[in-house]
C-alpha cells in the first residue's frame, strides 16, 4: 500500500513575501512592463473526482494543454511530484490527501507600463489609481504583472487586504486595507450599501442627454472567459448614467453603479446601445449587426463564445481577453468537472490558494507557426530533456539598454515563440473608477485623458 501522509494546512491568506519576489524581474520595453520568464510551482491536492483514477488518465483528460509526451518528459526532468517525491511512474493511481506539485517555466503577458499612482496611503488604507490591463491579484497567466506583487515588490507595501476589486482592463481608484479590521469595517459598508461609486468611459455615439437608468438582470454567459449578458435569469442590477460631453462621434459618460455585479457598467452600455469604444469583449462584430443592443444576439451562448474567440484569434489579440486557448478547449471536454467555479480553478492556476490543477502550464498556445510539433513526439521531447546545452533568450532591458541573456527551458513550448506584443493601445479601455465615497472617506481620481471635453482619437 502506497502511504499518503496526512493533508497540511495550506495558507489562505493573501501574502507575499521576498522569495516571491525574488522569483524574477521586470523589464521594461515599448511602453510595456514585462516579466522575464521563471519557473514556478502549481501546486493542489487530490481533487475527488481523481481519486481511483491514474495520473496519465487524469493528465489525458482533463489537462490537455500538453500530449502526454509533455507530462512523460517533465517526470523524467523530476518535475513531477507526489506528496513531495519525484513521480516515476505516471500509472501511479491517486488516493484522497495525494499532494501534486509540478513546476513549469511561466511567461507572463506584458502590460502597460504605466506607473500605479499612490493616491493616499496612511495607517489604515492604501488608495492607488491602477491602470488598464493590470490585474489586481494573482490570476490565471498573471502574477508578478499584478497590483499586488508590484506594490509589494517596487512600494514595498505588503500584507494588503484587498476590499474591492476592478476588471483587468478597468483602470481608476483601488482600495486596499492594512489590516483584517479595516477591511472588515468596509466590508460592512459594501454589504450594507453605504459605498457610492462613481466611473466615467467613452461609448460609442450620441448618448441621450437626459439622465438614463438601467435595471436589466445579468447573467454570466462563462466564468471562463468572464462574458455576461442581460438575461431575465441574471442577477438583478441597477446602473444610472449620465452624458457628460459628446463630440460628434463618441460621448464621455458618468456612470453611478448601485450594484456591483460582474461586467454590470459595460453590459448595460452595450444592452443601451452604446458599447465603451474600445471594450475588448462587448463591442465586438460577434454579438451580431447591432452588437448586443436591446439583448439582441440571436446566438446561442456557445456559439457567441465561439465567435468572440475566433474575433480575437483573428486579430491576434487572445491575450486582451486573458484567456487561455486551452483552457476553452478542456472546458467541453471535461464531462464530469464539478461546476464551473471549480473548472476555473483547475484551469486558472491561481497560485494564491494553490487550489490549482497539478500540471497546468499557464501558456497560450493560440499561434500560427509549428513551433508546438515537437511536443508531439516522444523521442524528441527526451531529446529535448537530456539536452543539457540550453540555448539563451536575449532580452533587451529598458532600463539599462543592455541585453540580458536568459536560459531557455527545454521542455516549455513558449521558449520557442515569438509573440506579437500588444501595443500600448490596445491595453487601454475607456471605463475608469473615477471616486469611491464610503461613511468616513472619500478618493478620487484624475479625470483620465480620453475623457477630456476636447479629446479625440
Amino acid at each position: 500500500e502506497r502511504y499518503v501522509p496526512p493533508p497540511r494546512k495550506l495558507s489562505t491568506g493573501v501574502s507575499f513575501g521576498a522569495e516571491h519576489f525574488a522569483e524574477t524581474s521586470y523589464y521594461f520595453e515599448g511602453g510595456l512592463r514585462k516579466v522575464r520568464p521563471y519557473y514556478f510551482d502549481f501546486r493542489t491536492y487530490c481533487k475527488g473526482r481523481w481519486v481511483g483514477r491514474s495520473l496519465l488518465h487524469v493528465f489525458g483528460t482533463e489537462f490537455r494543454a500538453q500530449p502526454l509526451a509533455y507530462y512523460r518528459a517533465a517526470a523524467r526532468a523530476g518535475r513531477l511530484r507526489l506528496n513531495e517525491e519525484p513521480v516515476r511512474d505516471l500509472d501511479v493511481v491517486l488516493k484522497n490527501n495525494d499532494f501534486l506539485r509540478n513546476t513549469v517555466h511561466r511567461h507572463e503577458p506584458p502590460v502597460t507600463a504605466q506607473p500605479i499612482q499612490i493616491l493616499v496611503e496612511d495607517n489604515e488604507m492604501v488608495v492607488v489609481d491602477k491602470p488598464s490591463s493590470l490585474p489586481v491579484h494573482p490570476c490565471g497567466r498573471f502574477r508578478h504583472n499584478t497590483v499586488i506583487f508590484i506594490l509589494g515588490k517596487e512600494h514595498d507595501l505588503k500584507e494588503l487586504h484587498t476590499i474591492h476589486r476592478l476588471d483587468r482592463m478597468t483602470s481608476g481608484v483601488l482600495m486596499f486595507a492594512k489590516t483584517a479590521e479595516v477591511s472588515k469595517r468596509i466590508d460592512e459598508q459594501v454589504r450594507e450599501r453605504q459605498l457610492e461609486k462613481e466611473y466615467v468611459c467613452r461609448v460609442v455615439g450620441e448618448f441621450p442627454e437626459h439622465e438614463v437608468v438601467c435595471e436589466e438582470p445579468i447573467l454570466v454567459v462563462s466564468y471562463k472567459v468572464g462574458v455576461c449578458r442581460v438575461d431575465p435569469k441574471g442577477k438583478s442590477c441597477k446602473t444610472i448614467f449620465q452624458r457628460l460631453s459628446y463630440n460628434g462621434k463618441t460621448s464621455v459618460v458618468k456612470c453611478l453603479p448601485r450594484t456591483g455585479r460582474t461586467h454590470q457598467i459595460r453590459v448595460h452600455l452595450q444592452y443601451l446601445g452604446h458599447p465603451i469604444v474600445n471594450d475588448p469583449i462587448y463591442n465586438m462584430e460577434a454579438w451580431g449587426p447591432d452588437r448586443g443592443k436591446g439583448g439582441k444576439i440571436d446566438k446561442t451562448d456557445e456559439e457567441l463564445l465561439k465567435a468572440l474567440v475566433e474575433e480575437h484569434r483573428s486579430k491576434q489579440s487572445l491575450d486582451i481577453l486573458g484567456i487561455l486557448e486551452e483552457d476553452l478547449n478542456s472546458s467541453a471536454e471535461n464531462k464530469d468537472c464539478g461546476n464551473s467555479s471549480d473548472c476555473t480553478k483547475s484551469a486558472q492556476a491561481d497560485p494564491i490558494n494553490e487550489n490549482s490543477g497539478p500540471a497546468k502550464d499557464t501558456k497560450d498556445p493560440e499561434r500560427n507557426d509549428t513551433a508546438a510539433c515537437p511536443l508531439n513526439s516522444d523521442t524528441n521531447l527526451e531529446t529535448l530533456e537530456k539536452n543539457k546545452e540550453l540555448g539563451s533568450c536575449e532580452i533587451q532591458d529598458g532600463q539599462t539598454g543592455e541585453k540580458s541573456s536568459e536560459e531557455k527551458d527545454p521542455l516549455c513550448v513558449e521558449c520557442k515563440i515569438t509573440r506579437r506584443d500588444p501595443s500600448p493601445k490596445e491595453l487601454v479601455m475607456y471605463l475608469h473608477a473615477l471616486r469611491y465615497k464610503g461613511a468616513e472617506f472619500e478618493y478620487c481620481s484624475k479625470m483620465p485623458e480620453w475623457a477630456m471635453e476636447d479629446w479625440e482619437e
